[in-house]
């Protein structure tokens, strides 16, 4: 159900007209490999992918008219030159997530959620260049992290921003469920000594 309920999070926020870069997929891996199943960390953020990308064929939260749905669009559309380099960078912050397993302290977490930044920004930038967007060389794979700059920085924020609610607000929830379950536990054990 956690899954589910991830995926359609992500999906939703995504569509939703945003910074560019400033989405809840990379905190969305970190948490799922924390607190899923290790195959769900990988799943999840590539399922939250694959069904946002491609609404947004259909959805253009930036544009008039917001929603287009004149012509069908084959799930090959979903497909560019560098998919594979921006889902491949989800499946790493996957990975550090199930690292975080075993690591769950609040400075794991905003490390782990600043290096799934860079390698985000690494990654997908070199896979710009790669797809033909700059010259060949080693200057048009400088001009690719260039020009990427000002999107790393919405991606940090990004990253920090939704890794801080999803984290903080999971382990608000189980506090909160502690202490209900502590205090309802205290009055049985009270009532019991009054009888």
């Amino acid at each position: 159900m956690l899954a589910i309920l991830m995926i359609i999070g992500g999906v939703l926020l995504r569509l939703a007209p945003h910074i560019p870069n400033v989405a809840p997929i990379a905190a969305t891996a970190l948490f799922g490999g924390v607190y899923l199943q290790k195959r769900y960390a990988i799943i999840v953020p590539l399922v939250a992918m694959a069904i946002s990308d491609y609404l947004l064929l259909y959805i253009h939260p930036f544009q008039s008219p917001m929603v287009d749905f004149s012509h069908v669009y084959p799930i090959t559309a979903l497909f560019g030159s560098s998919t594979a380099y921006v889902w491949g960078s989800f499946v790493i912050s996957g990975l550090l997530g199930i690292w975080l397993r075993n690591h769950k302290k609040t400075v794991y977490i905003l490390g782990a959620c600043l290096l799934g930044s860079l390698q985000f920004f690494l990654i997908t930038n070199f896979g710009v260049w790669a797809g033909g967007m700059y010259s060949r060389g080693l200057d048009g794979l400088m001009q690719s992290y260039v020009m990427g700059l000002p999107f790393f920085r919405w991606t940090v924020v990004g990253d920090l921003l939704y890794t801080g609610v999803i984290f903080g607000a999971y382990e608000l929830a189980i506090w909160t469920a502690y202490r209900l379950q502590t205090q309802k536990v205290l009055a049985f054990e009270a009532e019991k000594e009054g009888e």
